[in-house]
């Protein structure tokens, strides 16, 4: 099994600590999305759209990361990353959908290019950019935890929402996101780093990184 993905990527984070989390021992390729590699024809090959995470996987190449890890889930049982009853699991998927698609694509790096390159924003807007989207995003997320978790963002151990929220807390930093009125949510992610599958995961300890 071979991950193709970029250390700091978000999407490609969240699949590592699934893989992670499931056990499942994977090779890593390095997309360095700085030189445009995932524009290169070789990538392009396995992945037509360009973007990173792409998964082999038997001579199959699987992308988007909500697919990878919806079939991680699916394929190996153990830990289950999804809760047992379908409401559960509606609240789960609500989870995720509320970070990766209403956080996560605002502030990705084809965005922020398109700022920097056709509107001209300098470090201080787009960080400000990335602000707009994720402080309402994180204030949902703990009004939310609040009600469902016990531990973790969703009851009492980790879901794939967790798999999602790490990864865009470390984004939030990135963009000097102050975090301090979200303790709930940081409270998760110290528990998470605490955890082999995350740490394991963190984008410092991957190929690539500077």
């Amino acid at each position: 099994m071979i991950l193709h993905g970029y250390f700091r990527s978000s999407a490609a984070y969240r699949t590592r600590i699934a893989l992670n989390l499931k056990g499942v021992a994977y090779e890593q390729q390095d997309i360095d999305l700085r030189t445009g590699a995932q524009r290169s024809e070789a990538f392009l090959r396995l992945n037509p759209q360009g973007l990173v995470p792409a998964l082999e996987v038997d001579g199959v190449v699987l992308t988007q990361s909500a697919a990878i890890l919806e079939w991680l889930d699916e394929t190996y049982a153990e830990p289950p990353l999804m809760p047992g009853s379908a409401i559960g699991r509606a609240q789960v998927r609500g989870l995720i959908g509320l970070i990766a698609s209403d956080i996560h694509p605002l502030n990705n790096l084809r965005v922020l290019t398109e700022l920097r390159t056709t509107f001209g924003a300098d470090q201080t807007q787009i960080d400000a950019w990335a602000g707009r989207w994720m402080v309402p995003g994180f204030e949902a997320l703990t009004a939310l935890t609040a009600k469902q978790g016990r531990g973790w963002l969703h009851g009492d151990a980790p879901t794939l929402a967790d798999c999602y929220l790490i990864p865009q807390l470390y984004s939030a930093r990135r963009f000097n996101v102050d975090l301090a009125p979200f303790a709930a949510l940081t409270a998760i992610e110290a528990r998470a780093l605490a955890h082999p599958a995350f740490a394991a995961a963190h984008p410092d300890r991957q190929p690539g990184a500077d």
